[in-house]
């Protein structure tokens, strides 16, 4: 950690080696473009080497470059879209705090059906509709594979806030996603 600290470009370098894939799926999720995705990436080592002598080690190197990162993506983002865009701010206006209505059970589709690439594509469409807010989190948590805390360190958000966020979004996908796999179980059923 030292020789990194000290601006040792082999041991940057290795950094780079050994997150590059994580940070990429993280941008990849967030923004929905390969090009976009690249710039973000980019944007992240050039931040984290710039401010390498001010990481304290609280947390992992990991951590702290999922959080830049995280901020980058949605830098990117808000530039993207008029208005502004935090992780720290409420839900919508005009959003009830009741659940989706039209969830279907999918415990009766075969799992070829759910691993399929169709799938995969419908799944991905949806997380971009998430808001941003509750993307990142469900991205870092349910894709990346961070715990709960970790995301709360990412976001610097509380456990509890990241639990709720995390809900929230998996309730939209399961919403956003009952129309495709609702075909799937009634085409299961013969119906």
């Amino acid at each position: 950690m030292e020789a990194l600290r000290s601006g040792d470009r082999a041991e940057f370098a290795r950094l780079v080696e050994t997150t590059y894939e994580m940070i990429y799926r993280l941008s990849i999720r967030m923004v929905n473009n390969p090009q976009d995705a690249e710039d973000i990436l980019q944007e992240t080592y050039l931040k984290a080497y710039r401010h390498l002598k001010g990481f304290d080690g609280r947390s992992s190197v990991s951590t702290w470059l999922y959080r830049i990162a995280t901020n980058e993506a949605l830098m990117f983002l808000r530039r993207q879209k008029p208005g502004e865009i935090s992780i720290d701010e409420p839900l919508e206006e005009g959003e009830s705090d009741q659940p989706p209505i039209q969830i279907v059970d999918w415990c009766c589709l075969p799992e070829e059906t759910l691993l399929s690439s169709e799938s995969r594509a419908y799944l991905d469409e949806a997380i971009t509709k998430l808001p941003p807010s509750l993307r990142v989190v469900f991205v870092l948590r349910d894709i990346q594979g961070l715990s709960t805390q970790e995301t709360g360190e990412v976001l610097g958000l509380s456990e509890t806030a990241v639990k709720t966020r995390l809900s929230r979004a998996r309730l939209r996908l399961r919403e956003e996603l009952s129309g495709y796999f609702g075909k799937r179980v009634l085409e299961g059923k013969g119906m």
